[in-house]
């Protein structure tokens, strides 16, 4: 029997407070002049082949009452496993089709990463929306920039910096369902050569039972909900007119409970923090800058439930990269970045050291004909060396319509669990390499007051590292995946309406019967959104979001049997 389910969640955005000496319009700019930060080279979007979203300033200050994986989630291509569920459970990202370790989290350009983790996945519930000042998504390999991970994709997260002269004060608060309430407070502004945003969010809610009450059981489950804290600092200093500093420190605490099970009560929880500080430091002068980028951070995560685990992992990063315009139609990048990954939680606080040479090549506006060609040089001191390359073509035939595409490699270094960790590690592992293709065509009309963009992929990776028992984690299969996207969206007055399809197909190693499968854990190969909004009044927008997931399967551990999930609808209201 076919059974249907819809469920309908509901938006309040309830208070917004905002005490400011001076208002700043936002400029009107047309998606095509949109400048890129995640490239490295500040390109145009209309310079530029890679498939990207950006997810504007103006959207996120209409979405206060969502978290950042339920925003992620609403874009072609991507799941967020959990982003509508109980937020005590990770945010497993899927690009693509690509397994949740397959993506790359960066926070103002720099990688974000958490060695204590089984795949280094950043986890999206660290960071507030409230924080963030807008979003760029690149979807496709892009490992000649970023390194490890970015096989499906990269999410480049820009917060909130500065202000105008002075000191301004602002805030929002709101308040919801199941005794949910989430308050920030900020304090930001600047003098001739400084600048600084200082932003704490607490959020705390009640939350329901993560496990459903079986059939029979006339026991009342306990709710899960959680408690977090967010404190986010940039600060701007301007030396000369040539050479800035911008130093920031980032806090996370995060205390979540879940349950032991699907129809399983418990009182579990576990403790989550982050810690992150470091600068930004660039030096421009009339045809180049040269830009350093430096990072430490620590993640931990205390698990409390009948399997009690603690896990803590250390990253430093230094990523410093030289610009140089050649001519008004050519630009250099050339960059070395160097990350020193800690698993401080283990007996031995073991750790590794990857070390990588980049460059690329950016060809723009040459008559129709846009063109990026770059390479990378990796070494791991473990498994020793490797190398990616990108070719990204793209033509503009006429001014509204736009062909691209993509020919890369990318790469995933194996974590420190899998080389030192105490279940099944191997120092012996490679890493698992990919060979990504892509490409797509964009139309725009009427001064984009209508786009659609359709973009085609596939993805072949081998060395894929499983953990294959009893041995332990061994590189033994590859995987193929393929798909395509189709993204319209319609500007008409106050009126806007954006959509997708998406679909993916592929095979990968089946954890539960440890074979290869022709399907997708977790993993629709048919998803389907819509979002409508309208301006009603100057100060209330008001929109409503519909999203289709397709059937898709999963491992039933009680039972060790693979299950098809039935399809599910979620829908939307927000203002």
């Amino acid at each position: 029997m076919n059974k249907k389910r819809i469920l309908i969640a509901a938006g309040l955005g309830l208070v917004q407070l905002t005490v400011s000496q001076s208002a700043n319009a936002q400029d009107s700019l047309q998606l095509k002049d949109v400048v890129i930060t995640a490239t490295k080279n500040d390109q145009k979007q209309s310079q530029t082949g890679k498939v990207v979203t950006i997810i504007s300033k103006e959207v996120l200050e209409r979405s206060h009452g969502k978290s950042l994986p339920e925003l992620i989630s609403e874009q072609a291509g991507i799941i967020v496993a959990g982003s509508s569920s109980n937020p005590g459970l990770n945010k497993s990202v899927f690009f693509r089709g690509a397994g949740s370790a397959y993506a790359v989290v960066l926070i103002d350009g720099i990688v974000q990463n958490d060695p204590s983790g089984n795949g280094g996945a950043f986890d999206l519930r660290l960071l507030s929306i409230d924080q963030i000042d807008h979003i760029e998504i690149l979807r496709g390999g892009q490992s000649t920039i970023y390194g490890s991970d970015a096989v499906a994709g990269v999410i480049n997260i820009i917060t909130k910096k500065g202000g105008p002269k002075g000191n301004t004060i602002y805030g929002v608060a709101s308040i919801g369902s199941y005794e949910t309430l989430k308050g920030t407070i900020g304090l930001n502004g600047g003098v001739d050569g400084f600048t600084y945003n200082v932003n704490y969010t607490q959020n705390k809610t009640n939350g329901i039972s993560e496990a459903a009450n079986p059939v029979g059981n006339n026991a009342e489950f306990d709710k899960d909900g959680f408690r977090t804290g967010a404190l986010n600092a940039n600060f701007g200093i301007k030396l000369d007119k040539h050479f800035s500093v911008n130093p920031f420190v980032r806090y996370y605490y995060g205390n979540y409970s879940f349950d032991g099970g699907a129809f399983v009560d418990a009182g579990n929880y576990s403790i989550l923090k982050n810690v992150a500080a470091g600068t930004n430091a660039k030096y421009e002068f009339a045809t180049g800058k040269v830009t350093l980028n430096y990072s430490y951070e620590s993640t931990s995560n205390d698990s409390h439930s009948s399997f009690p685990s603690f896990s803590q992992g250390k990253i430093s990063i230094v990523d410093v990269f030289y610009n140089q315009k050649l001519n008004d139609k050519l630009d250099l990048l050339v960059g070395i970045d160097n990350r020193v990954m800690k698993l401080s939680s283990a007996a031995t606080a073991p750790k590794a050291n990857i070390f990588a040479a980049y460059s690329s090549l950016f060809l723009h506006d040459l008559s129709v004909f846009n063109l990026e060609v770059g390479g990378r040089y990796n070494k791991h001191e473990q498994y020793g060396e490797n190398y990616t390359y990108s070719i990204t073509p793209s033509i503009n035939i006429i001014k509204e319509v736009k062909l691209f595409g993509t020919v890369s490699t990318a790469f995933k270094v194996p974590t420190l669990n899998m080389l030192f960790g105490q279940f099944g590690a191997n120092l012996d592992l490679k890493p698992e390499k990919s060979q990504n293709y892509e490409a797509g065509v964009n139309f725009s009309f009427a001064d984009e007051k209508f786009t659609l963009r359709v973009a085609g992929f596939k993805r072949d990776l081998k060395d894929a590292i499983i953990y294959a028992f009893p041995a332990g984690y061994v590189n033994q299969v590859s995987q193929k995946t393929k798909g395509f996207e189709v993204e319209p969206a319609i500007k008409f007055g106050k009126f806007n309406l954006n959509g997708y399809y998406a679909y993916v197909e592929g095979n990968e190693f089946n954890f539960v019967d440890n074979a290869i499968a022709d399907y997708l854990f977790r993993r629709p190969k048919n998803t389907f959104g819509i979002t409508a909004g309208v301006q009603a009044t100057t100060d209330l927008y008001v929109s409503a979001n519909y999203r289709y997931f397709g059937n898709r399967t999963d491992g039933n551990f009680s039972t060790y049997t693979v299950d098809t999930l039935p399809a599910y609808k979620l829908l939307s209201a927000y203002a």
